[in-house]
C-alpha cells in the first residue's frame, strides 16, 4: 500500500492526542521484588535496586528501581487518560497507514527521578512525531514515534520514553531488513571459557564514587557480555518484564485474549492456535516469519546497554538519557558484547556535570547490532553531589510533559527539513 500524503495528514491530526495503553500494567505497584524480578530478567545484580539495606547506605536512603524498569513498555503505569476522549474517538479510529509495513528500529529514553518501592505509577502515552522521510530500500518511509511519559502517586514525574516504528510502502520494503539464512553459532571450549571469564570478572561500581574530574574524553566503558543467548534467557526475561503489549496470558485467559485479537494467534503444526511471540523461542515459528531462527527482542539490548552503563557510573550518578538504534537481530546462540567510549564532558543543563557516551552492542560475527549513545550526570569534587535533571519543558505534571517531547520532535522535524 502505498504512503499518501492525506494519511501522514490524518496521522499526524493524532500527535498529541491521549489514548490508553494496550494493556494494564504488568506491576500495579511495584516493590523490591518487582525491582528484583526486572533486573534478574535482563542478567543485573546491582544490590542497589532490590537490597534495602544496602540501598539505604546509599544517597538514595532506600532501594531505587533499575532505570529499565521505570518506563519499559508494558511494566508499569496505569492510564491517567483510560479512554479516548469523546471529541477525537473519530480521528482516533484505525491506522491511517493500514498495510504499510511497520518495524521497531529506534528507542529513546530519558529519567528525571528515581522511582522508590510501593508507589503507584501513573501514565500518559500519545503520538509525538511523524516525520516524512525518504528511505534507501522503499519508496517513502514514515518515522512514527509514540511516547509515554511516567509519574509517582506524589506527583514526581519519574521518566519518558519514546519509540520509533519505521513505515515502510511494501514494493521495496518486502523481504528486506530480514536475514533469512544465517549460520547458527556455535563455540569452542576455549570461547566458552572466556565468556564465563568475562562474566565472572564483571561487577557494579557501586559505592565507590566516579568523580566527573577523574574522567577523560576516550576513557573506555565496559566491556560486559551477553549471551551465549538462549531460549532460557527469554524465558528468564518474561518473568520478570512480562509478556508484553499483547496481554498474552495462560489457558483460560489466553483463550479470552485470542477472543479479544484473534488475527494475533496462529496455528502451530498441532493445529493449536498460539501467540505470534511464539517467533522468540520456536525456530519454526520464526521461519514462517521469514526468519533464519529465533531471536530477542529490541528492549533486551536497550536494557543490556542501560546495565553497561549504571554498572559504570556507580550508585551516586544518575543516568539522564540512552537512545539507542535496533540495525540488526541477536539470534538465539548470538553473543553480544557491550562496550562504550566518553566523547564529551562538561557541564549540562544548570551547570550539572555530565559525560556523553558512545555505547553499542556487538554481536559475535563483529556485527554492531545496538549502537546508541547515553548521557550520565556524575558526582562532582568541585560541583558537589548529582542533582537531578529538570523535565523537559519545566513541565510539573504528565500533560506538560508529553507536551513538551511533541514540540521536541516537531524541532527536530524542522531541523531535518532544513539542513
Amino acid at each position: 500500500m502505498p504512503i499518501t500524503d492525506d494519511a501522514i495528514d490524518r496521522l499526524r491530526a493524532r500527535i498529541g492526542v491521549p489514548e490508553p495503553h494496550t494493556v494494564p500494567p504488568h506491576y500495579r505497584l511495584p516493590g523490591v521484588d518487582a525491582f528484583r524480578h526486572v533486573a534478574e530478567a535482563y542478567g543485573d545484580d546491582n544490590p542497589l535496586w532490590c537490597d534495602p539495606e544496602y540501598g539505604a547506605r546509599t544517597r538514595w536512603k532506600g532501594p531505587i528501581a533499575s532505570p529499565a524498569l521505570v518506563g519499559g513498555d508494558s511494566l508499569v503505569g496505569e492510564d491517567e487518560v483510560p479512554q479516548v476522549p469523546e471529541e477525537h474517538r473519530e480521528l482516533m479510529k484505525g491506522d491511517p497507514l493500514r498495510g504499510v509495513h511497520a518495524f521497531y528500529s529506534a528507542s529513546m529514553r530519558e529519567w528525571w527521578a528515581p522511582l522508590v518501592p510501593n508507589r503507584r505509577v501513573f501514565r500518559r502515552n500519545a503520538l509525538v512525531g511523524v516525520h516524512d522521510k525518504a528511505s534507501a530500500f522503499a519508496e517513502r518511509a514514515v518515522h512514527e514515534w509514540t511516547g509515554q511519559v511516567f509519574g509517582d502517586e506524589t506527583g514526581a514525574l519519574l521518566s519518558g520514553q519514546y519509540r520509533l516504528m519505521i513505515r515502510t510502502e511494501r514494493s521495496k520494503a518486502r523481504g528486506a531488513g530480514r536475514e533469512k539464512t544465517v549460520e547458527p553459532a556455535a563455540y569452542t571450549e576455549d570461547e566458552i571459557a572466556a565468556i564465563e571469564a568475562q562474566y565472572a570478572a564483571e561487577r557494579p561500581r557501586g559505592a565507590e564514587p566516579r568523580w566527573w574530574e577523574d574522567v577523560e574524553v576516550g576513557d573506555r566503558v565496559g566491556p560486559l557480555v551477553k549471551g551465549p543467548f538462549t531460549v532460557t534467557d527469554t524465558v528468564c526475561w518474561h518473568v520478570g518484564m512480562g509478556m508484553g503489549m499483547y496481554g498474552v496470558k495462560a489457558l483460560r485467559l489466553g483463550a479470552a485474549n485470542r477472543r479479544r485479537i484473534p488475527r494475533f494467534y496462529h496455528r502451530d503444526p498441532q493445529g493449536i492456535p498460539d501467540v505470534m511471540q511464539r517467533i522468540h523461542w520456536d525456530p519454526e515459528f520464526a521461519k514462517r516469519s521469514g526468519n533464519a531462527t529465533t531471536f530477542d527482542y529490541g528492549r533486551m539490548r536497550e536494557n543490556w546497554l542501560i546495565h553497561l552503563c549504571t554498572d559504570w557510573m556507580g550508585d551516586d550518578a544518575w543516568l539522564w538519557r540512552l537512545d539507542c538504534e535496533f540495525r540488526a537481530f541477536n539470534y538465539t546462540g548470538d553473543t553480544q558484547w557491550l562496550t562504550g567510549t566518553v566523547t564529551r564532558r562538561y557541564l549540562a543543563d544548570g551547570g550539572r556535570p555530565a559525560v556523553d557516551l558512545d555505547i553499542a552492542a556487538v554481536n559475535q560475527r563483529g556485527l554492531t547490532t545496538t549502537p546508541g549513545h547515553a548521557t550520565i550526570l556524575l558526582p562532582s569534587r568541585e560541583h558537589g553531589p548529582v542533582r537531578l535533571p529538570d523535565p523537559p519543558g519545566g513541565a510539573t505534571d504528565l500533560t506538560g510533559a508529553l507536551e513538551a517531547a511533541a514540540a521536541q520532535f516537531a524541532a527536530r522535524d524542522r531541523d531535518e527539513e532544513t539542513s
